[in-house]
């Protein structure tokens, strides 16, 4: 260490040493000659997401580490977050109560069912607010906004009566049928992103390809929608994400259904481990099983992230959705 503060003060100050270059030295070292470049506040940062880091690592860790407990390992106190032994047999009876492949099944149909028309319908709005003149263009999208900011507890109602005057209770159509008119859950973001977007591209993409004769359509499907790709990947992981977690809308149109998706079925087996004990009395393992139960869920969006993470975040910083 010694060697090495020589070296930095010989290459620093050309070997004089005196204490004003040696407090110099310090004071870069901690503060940096720039705030965002000393030890101090580098050291500041990795606390503050070390910290941040934790609290959402920490309740996985807690899931994982209780979903392998055995009765012995349940009923020891002094195991807490490392088991004796691994068990399995949670995780074979979450699969069970879940009705997992048909569960799955359907929420990996309605996600990805709604992503892919929300990334195209969404597109298109975003483009047309970014791109094109119509009348009341900033009227619609202050409406726009306005659906965005709109709780949606105002409108669920008038949209189960709609929806049940047309058959659609109990089946998947009220989740993606709305996702071919550019909305549904979140849809309003998704045009927002698309907007702003479609917003930074430079005009003479468009201004070449008008030249060349192509329509407002060929001009959007040919030249701006295939070098949106940073665009497309964010919306489509936001939307596939979102509504494969999402219990409100599903458990408002496909309350009576018998083949819901996973987390009615989670709600489901909540419910039922809780009547259960009310009549029976409480089980050590009720705990165990709906942490695996919460694994088995979360598994494939984990999965997806991990495989798509690079893609994703370098989509987010295209959009312009962080500086």
């Amino acid at each position: 260490m010694e060697r090495i503060t020589e070296i930095i003060k010989s290459r620093k100050f050309g070997g004089n040493t005196n204490p004003r270059n040696l407090l110099l030295l310090t004071r870069n070292v901690l503060i940096g000659k720039e705030a965002n470049q000393g030890f101090i506040f580098r050291l500041f940062m990795y606390l503050i997401l070390i910290d941040v880091a934790f609290i959402y690592i920490k309740p996985i860790i807690y899931m994982v580490a209780t979903m392998i407990k055995d009765a012995g390992n349940l009923l020891d106190p002094a195991v807490i977050w490392v088991p004796r032994s691994v068990y399995f047999g949670h995780l074979s009876e979450a699969f069970r109560l879940l009705k997992y492949p048909t569960a799955v099944s359907i929420s990996a149909t309605v996600s990805l069912s709604v992503a892919v028309l929300q990334v195209i319908t969404c597109a298109i709005a975003g483009y047309a607010f970014a791109r094109l003149d119509f009348p009341f263009k900033k009227f619609w999208f202050v409406c726009l906004i306005f659906t965005f900011v709109m709780p949606p507890q105002v409108t669920i109602l008038p949209s189960i009566l709609l929806f049940k005057e047309l058959g659609w209770i109990n089946t998947y159509y009220p989740m993606i049928i709305p996702a071919l008119f550019g909305h549904g859950l979140k849809g309003a973001l998704f045009v927002i992103i698309f907007r702003q977007f479609f917003s930074t591209l430079p005009k003479e993409l468009e201004e070449a390809a008008k030249i060349d004769g192509a329509s407002v359509f060929r001009v959007f499907f040919r030249v701006m929608l295939p070098i949106s790709s940073s665009a497309i990947i964010v919306v489509f992981l936001f939307s596939f994400v979102w509504n494969w977690n999402d219990f409100y809308y599903p458990s408002m149109y496909m309350f009576g259904s018998k083949e819901v998706p996973l987390s009615i079925s989670l709600s489901r087996l909540a419910a039922a481990m809780s009547s259960e004990a009310e009549q029976a009395g409480p089980s050590i393992f009720a705990e165990p099983i709906k942490m695996a139960a919460s694994f088995l869920i979360i598994m494939p969006v984990l999965a997806v992230y991990a495989f798509t993470q690079r893609w994703f975040v370098e989509g987010v910083e295209r959009t312009g959705l962080v500086e």
